[in-house]
């Protein structure tokens, strides 16, 4: 299993980004895949997930700014981030559930994860 993160970078408050993670190894479309993040000294917390029938859960501070997507054709997991705040700064992971159709938000549901992509909000 591999998961490899891209389109990180600085923003400025207000601004957007827009994650990309691409998988391979395993069947993709058959998986729910997640977005986490870490901020320095701060444990890494639940952004969103999406199951493979599409369906989605996000974390409250993230809900009505942070869109999940998922290319099955293309084997590519997405995050499209907007009205970003300084406090969306940290790490971002993408994982890959132990799940098809249940939308975990807890670590231990997951067994793959990528290396991350970092994502800076400051003006």
């Amino acid at each position: 299993v591999q998961l490899v993160e891209s389109g990180g970078g600085l923003a400025q408050p207000g601004g957007s980004l827009r994650l990309s993670c691409a998988a391979s190894g395993f069947t993709f479309s058959t998986y729910a895949m997640g977005w986490f993040r870490q901020a320095p000294g701060k444990e890494r917390e639940f952004v969103a997930v999406i199951t493979r029938v599409s369906s989605t859960n996000y974390a409250d501070s993230v809900k009505g700014r942070f869109t999940i997507s998922r290319d099955n054709a293309k084997n590519t997991l997405y995050l499209q981030m907007k009205t970003l705040k300084p406090e969306d700064t940290a790490l971002y992971y993408c994982a890959k559930s132990r799940y098809s159709a249940f939308p975990p938000t807890n670590l231990p549901d997951y067994d793959a994860w990528g290396q991350g992509t970092q994502v800076t909000v400051s003006s």
